[in-house]
């Protein structure tokens, strides 16, 4: 099976098809499966659009939204994970995953899912201490805090993430693993991005829970994106452990490294995203205590027993099959940029019909636009239940024009 890896989206999904055209063209190949790092930017329309946190200058509608439509469709299958500039809007809808658009497919802020007999597993997102131990207490309309605070990764799904024991075949996350450019050529990253060398020298740079799951799943292939650039590394599991061959990849634009086709021996298919049976178990185990506020939300690494959670996931799929639900436009969602979409879906948060029927197939309910039972408005900031304020290393990477809204927190 071949699997094109892309580094960060930005929105242009029609370049990137067209890349992957070109090469197969060139190269005679199928490409059997496109997998994106972060900043995806499903952005559906104007109000989707003002949710992404990025400057003025920067705010674009690019092409996402045509595939969104119906007027474009995705030629490659395609699962995607999310980064630090998104639609979160959109993205928190699908907060366990779902169908974006049609043959797009986001894994949610945590997930796993089998593409044939491969299996892929990803955490949307960017690590921020402040937030870590806090609960997913932000709902739109954002203000200047949350509008960055929502896609901070959070403890609770890297813990999910920690209670997967079978064998992952692909991981993706946004940012690095912290201490990853101890196994590549980290001298040649400060060449090429000086303002990396402190971080570097000092083991900050990266992302501490993506280390932790690194080290916990070994998977064969793990893949990021985030600094705009392409950095590879091999990590050795022990001394006699499993190896993980690690790409971070740059975002698309013209002679920067991008794009990666990597060649996975499969079964023979059906080549297309299925749920996973062990990730349906822990998401349905954890499920009645996920933090929705800003509350710490503390919990041991402990091993919790999932045994009957998968039992009932297995016999439900055997009777449904393990297809997820097609893709589902909602009706209150304007198809065409020029169309506001309904100032509703801006102000409060809407139900995505993918994310009920999910909830129903695993007897859940469904928590996503749950009050505050703290009596603390989502949105405004506590100094009892907030992390520190922002500083200089939430802002922008000082790089080239085209790179400045790479890294704002």
């Amino acid at each position: 099976m071949k699997i094109a890896v892309e580094g960060c989206m930005h929105g242009e999904l029609d370049k990137v098809y067209d890349t992957l055209r070109e090469l197969e063209q060139a190269d005679g190949v199928k490409i059997d499966l496109l997998l994106c790092c972060g900043d995806f930017q499903a952005v559906r329309n104007n109000n989707d659009l003002q949710c992404v946190n990025v400057p003025q200058k920067y705010r674009h509608m690019n092409s996402f939204w045509k595939y969104y439509s119906g007027q474009a469709v995705a030629p490659y299958p395609t699962i995607f994970i999310g980064g630090n500039h998104e639609a979160s809007n959109y993205l928190w809808e699908l907060y366990y995953g779902g169908w974006a658009a049609p043959n797009i497919y986001f894994l949610g802020f945590a997930g796993v899912v089998k593409f044939g007999n491969i299996r892929i597993g990803g955490l949307s997102g960017i690590y921020k201490q402040q937030h870590y131990h806090l609960g997913h207490y932000e709902r739109p309309p954002y203000n200047e805090s949350t509008i960055r605070s929502v896609y901070h990764v959070r403890h609770y799904d890297v813990l999910k993430l920690m209670h997967v024991k079978e064998p992952l075949d692909i991981f993706m996350s946004h940012d690095w693993p912290l201490g990853i450019t101890e196994y590549g050529n980290w001298q040649k990253l400060i060449q090429e991005k000086r303002f990396f060398e402190e971080e570097v020298k000092r083991r900050t740079l990266g992302s501490e829970p993506a280390a932790k799951l690194l080290n916990k799943l070994k998977p064969p292939y793990w893949f990021s994106a985030h600094l705009h650039c392409k950095f590879p590394a091999v990590i050795q599991h022990g001394e006699d452990g499993p190896t993980t061959k690690f790409l971070a990849l740059d975002k698309c634009l013209p002679w920067r490294g991008f794009l990666q086709v990597i060649d996975i021996p499969s079964g023979p298919g059906p080549h297309e995203i299925r749920y996973d049976e062990e990730w349906l178990a822990i998401t349905r185990k954890f499920n009645s205590v996920f933090p929705l506020t800003r509350m710490p939300f503390i919990m041991r690494d402990e091993q919790v027993d999932t045994q009957d959670d998968l039992q009932w996931i297995r016999d439900k799929l055997n009777a449904r099959g393990a297809k997820p639900i097609d893709f589902v436009q909602p009706a209150s969602q304007a198809s065409n940029p020029s169309i506001a979409a309904a100032l509703l879906c801006y102000t409060v948060h809407c139900r995505n019909p993918q994310t009920e029927y999910f909830l129903q197939l695993l007897d859940l309910p469904y928590l996503l636009d749950s009050s505050n039972s703290y009596g603390v408005d989502r949105n405004e900031p506590s100094s009892s239940q907030t992390g520190p304020p922002l500083d200089n290393d939430d802002i922008e990477l000082p790089d080239d024009e085209d790179d400045a809204a790479v890294d704002d927190d």
